[in-house]
């Protein structure tokens, strides 16, 4: 009965997923590189062969070149929004919705929308434009994914706050790489094709150095080149499979620790397009009279962002950390425990007690492998 039960859902997904529309993303290693540019010139490709495509959002930031492609396309009107005295534009999704086009350009992928909106998310307008069956060609650039943002962040010094799950990017039928190279880009920085020439100087100083530019390259190149992969290996069988991988990354209420450990381990689930766990041990002395603020913060955003990576969240009560891990490690057929590096006070407690001997110990006479996240 439970396996008539998983077959009929399987045919229902394949039927939902027949009717949803077509994803397609053009992924750029920073502004400037051209992805608008081609969304348009993609568009005319596909009026030009009777397709029906609309402008649901576009941001062509006053460049030129970009502007004047958007002549001949149809557009649907923004929705127009009065926040804090002032009059702003969002896309319409309803608009689009009713409209019912094949296709619909979104630009910006990664966007806020402003407050009152009916999502807070643009990639979550996107997901519901889709559900609606109508196909998407958005855009966004590498530091918007949620899982680099760390390194992003290690490259370039700033932290972006807009920022798109992987869940989202997995999902996508189609991903593109817009690529040019470091000087081709501060060429066009120069030229002031990218942003207003009072702006260029502090640019070049900041965001465009060629170090940054040729790290946050070879960041698209890598993510892209691993969407290809991922797409390849979940549409062609394979015959002879070494090992389902499945991840468990373990964290604490420490909130750069735990943020770590959750993003470097959802690059891994998603290199090996793998099923992941998300395992916080809840010891007596965080226990919910005890914890103290702060760390309750802390774990409900751990909680959010692992979800928004497509992670499972587990959370048990146990005194005894490792056991715990052990179990929940056995019972779900982990291959991989992901931890991050040890402080200080955890080396003290592991040269007092034989735990992590323990630890090591069981997971050498197993499959697991352990991984220990900088």
């Amino acid at each position: 009965m439970e396996e008539t039960k998983k077959s009929a859902q399987e045919f229902l997904n394949l039927i939902k997923k027949s009717k949803r529309g077509k994803f397609k993303v053009y992924i750029g290693m920073s502004a400037g590189v051209g992805k608008t540019y081609r969304m348009l010139q993609e568009s005319h490709t596909l009026l030009k062969n009777g397709i029906d495509v609309k402008i649901g959002f576009i941001e062509t930031h006053n460049r030129k070149e970009t502007h004047d492609l958007l002549v001949g396309l149809p557009l649907i009107p923004r929705r127009k929004i009065f926040y804090k005295g002032k009059e702003l534009e969002e896309m319409d999704v309803s608009a689009v919705i009713n409209a019912c086009p094949e296709v619909v350009i979104v630009d910006e992928l990664a966007h806020t929308n402003i407050e009152g909106s009916k999502n807070e998310k643009r990639w979550q307008d996107v997901l519901e434009i889709l559900e609606a069956g109508i196909s998407v060609i958005s855009a966004l650039n590498i530091q918007h994914i949620e899982s680099l943002n760390e390194e992003v962040k290690t490259i370039t010094g700033i932290e972006v706050k807009e920022r798109v799950p992987d869940s989202i990017i997995a999902q996508a039928d189609e991903v593109v790489n817009i690529d040019l190279t470091a000087d081709e880009l501060i060429s066009r920085l120069k030229e002031g094709k990218i942003y207003q020439p009072d702006k260029v100087e502090m640019a070049l100083k900041n965001f465009f150095k060629s170090e940054h530019i040729l790290q946050l390259r070879e960041l698209a190149l890598k993510e892209v080149a691993s969407q290809v992969e991922r797409k390849v290996e979940s549409e062609i069988t394979k015959v002879n499979t070494i090992k389902h991988e499945r991840f468990l990354a373990c964290i604490s209420s420490n909130a750069n620790t735990a943020k770590t450990v959750i993003r470097k381990t959802a690059r891994l689930a998603n290199y090996y397009n793998s099923k992941w766990f998300v395992l916080y041990v809840q010891t007596p002395k965080e226990s919910a009279d005890k914890i103290p603020l702060d760390k309750q913060r802390h774990l409900i955003n751990h909680f959010k962002l692992a979800t928004e990576l497509g992670a499972e969240i587990i959370k048990v009560e146990n005194s005894e950390i490792v056991k715990a891990i052990m179990q929940q490690a056995e019972e779900r057929k982990i291959s991989t425990i992901c931890i991050g590096k040890p402080h200080f006070s955890l080396i003290k407690i592991i040269l007092a007690t034989n735990v992590f001997n323990e630890l090591l110990k069981k997971l050498s006479s197993s499959d697991t492998d352990l991984v220990i996240l900088s």
